[in-house]
Formats: structure tokens, sequence, C-alpha cells
């Protein structure tokens, strides 16, 4: 008979990282969280979709709340304690993904608006003539 080599399998041995930084992308259609280190490697992030939200329940603050909750509960390996947030877009989850970040025990240390802005836009369309 034959031997079968059985493979054990490796723990991943996850780095300690108490500081990070959160970006919350918060749209009209969708709310997209994802926590990263101070080099920028993601360590968790989720979405409003990918928590089970369809349509506009996507872009609600309830919506955000769960979706920080399930990027908290992937991170916790890392004992991410402190974070940056960085805050991109206009939706309704942007308030409620901060919040629900310091609710689920990640403290926020500071918050910055990256949403982009543009300056002058793009050309306007020539004039009409009637």
């Amino acid at each position: 008979m034959a031997t079968k080599k059985v493979k054990k399998a490796k723990k991943k041995s996850l780095r300690s990282v108490s500081h990070g930084k959160a970006y919350i992308q918060a749209t009209f259609n969708n709310t997209i969280v994802s926590i990263t280190d101070q080099n920028g490697d993601v360590l968790g992030w989720s979405s409003a979709g990918r928590a089970g939200f369809k349509g506009p329940k996507k872009s609600t603050p309830y919506a955000a709340g769960v979706v920080v909750k399930e990027v908290a509960e992937a991170i916790k390996a890392f004992g991410v304690k402190e974070v940056n947030v960085f805050v991109k877009g206009i939706g309704g989850g942007r308030e409620g993904a901060i919040r629900a970040l310091n609710s689920n025990g990640i403290q926020v240390l500071s918050v910055k608006d990256i949403t982009p802005i543009p300056h002058n836009g793009c050309r306007p369309p020539k004039r009409r003539r009637v």
C-alpha cells in the first residue's frame, strides 16, 4: 500500500498592527469600507452589497454600520486599536460609518474628507443656435 503524505496546514502568522487607516467610500449607490496599515496594505474590507443589502438600502447609514461591523470582525486578528479616517463621496453612509467605527471598539483619531472637487470642471457644451 502506498502511504499518503498528509500536508499540515500552516498557521498564517498575522503581524500586529495597532494603528491603521480607514477609507470610507460613500456613494449614492453603495458604501465601501477598507482598513489598511500605515503602508497602505489592506487588512480587511467590506461593502454594503457584500453585506447582503440590495438596491437603495445599500447607501443607508444602517448598511454602513453593518459594513463597519463586518470589517471590525475581519481585522480583529491584527489588533487594530486606532485609525485615521479618510472619507470620499457624499452618500448617506458617511456619518453612519464613522459612528460605527467608534462603537465597534476602534478609536477614531482624525477624519479627513478626500472627496474629489473639480477645479473649473469639464468644458461646457457649445452655444445652442436656434
